[in-house]
């Protein structure tokens, strides 16, 4: 119980979202079809450029392939599909009739990067204030059935923090599940990660951490610090995918049981996939997963996955569907090799959705 409790309270900062700060509406944004709008230009993600309006009430989505032309004096931090970063105020470039457009990005009055507007990945506005650079969501779900008595219940929370080459995240999830007759069974996973980008295009290297509670593998907490050197295989409007390789640590606590085994120590290679896939303001897809093949004890592989899927029902509310697992081929005897199972819920993202 002591270990839940200890990554209930490094999740409870997750659960409480931020709210950004109003700002000026006076950015300016023209369609393909001629409409011409004052509002405030929040960010671009996922080919869903996001704005808003004094005369709306919360955050619209605009598809960025029918924007023709926006201008900006805030200062954006804005990324490429080859992975270069600029940082400035937004303007589009003068182009003649049938040319792409062109998205200039004015770090300086003297200093202007100009590049397609197909180009542009990922936009978001950069402030002084803290915590108006938080994204995020959170969610909540529950299953019941009369026939056991049965009911389930899963709680979500993530946050990204955004700078201009780096970015730091935190992932909570946690599970009870419980029938009559049967003792409850429960999951806490919280998950850490920092990201830097080299000066290779698209190349970053990065640090990932976590703790683990599961009762149907026996584990009271497990512990893992790694890190390593990765790529962007896929980074456009419509997809990203990460791929890093690299070493981890994992420590892990076991329950009491009959079999005079506590605690374990292991070395391990890291290989880590990150992967989203987004359909304009409508549906995207996030899935994760590890691979931990023991260099302490060789033969022995853990794997761990997560994966949602999320549709759009309005505004900044989502319907969600997600899946976890865990899975370690040489488990300790007596106890269990794997922990899966699925939930369904409601996610309500803050931030820049």
């Amino acid at each position: 119980m002591k270990c839940q409790r200890l990554i209930l309270c490094f999740a409870f900062h997750l659960i409480l979202p931020t709210a950004l700060f109003a700002h000026d509406q006076t950015d300016r944004l023209v369609m393909k079809n001629g409409d011409s709008m004052t509002c405030e230009i929040k960010g671009l993600d996922s080919g869903v450029l996001y704005v808003s309006f004094d005369y709306i009430d919360g955050t619209s989505s605009v598809d960025w392939t029918k924007v023709a032309r926006l201008e900006s004096t805030q200062l954006f931090v804005v990324k490429t599909e080859d992975g270069s970063v600029y940082t400035g105020a937004l303007r589009t470039a003068e182009t003649g009739g049938g040319r792409p457009e062109q998205i200039q990005v004015l770090e300086a009055p003297e200093q202007v990067h100009t590049m397609e507007r197909s180009q542009v990945v990922h936009m978001v506005a950069t402030s002084e204030k803290v915590w108006e650079r938080f994204n995020g969501e959170v969610s909540f779900g529950t299953i019941y059935s009369k026939g056991n008595e049965s009911t389930q219940y899963n709680l979500g929370a993530d946050t990204v923090y955004v700078r201009e080459r780096w970015n730091a995240a935190a992932n909570y999830d946690s599970t009870l599940s419980k029938s009559t007759g049967t003792t409850a069974s429960t999951r806490n996973s919280l998950t850490f990660s920092a990201l830097h980008l080299m000066s290779q295009r698209n190349w970053f290297y990065q640090g990932i951490g976590g703790l683990l509670q599961s009762s149907e593998q026996g584990i009271s907490l497990q512990t893992l610090l790694g890190g390593g050197v990765g790529r962007y295989l896929k980074n456009t409007n419509r997809a990203s995918v990460q791929l890093l390789g690299g070493g981890a640590w994992q420590a892990t606590t076991y329950q009491n049981s009959s079999v005079p085994i506590h605690h374990q120590n292991t070395a391990a290679a890291l290989i880590y996939l990150n992967a989203s896939f987004f359909k304009f303001s409508k549906t995207n897809f996030d899935a994760t997963a590890s691979f931990l093949p023991a260099l302490s004890e060789p033969g022995r592989i853990r794997i761990d996955t997560n994966g949602t899927y999320y549709i759009k029902i309005i505004s900044n509310l989502k319907w969600n569907i997600s899946f976890y697992g865990n899975w370690d081929n040489q488990p300790p005897p007596g106890f269990s090799g794997s922990d899966y199972g699925t939930s369904s819920g409601l996610s309500w993202t803050y931030g820049l959705k």
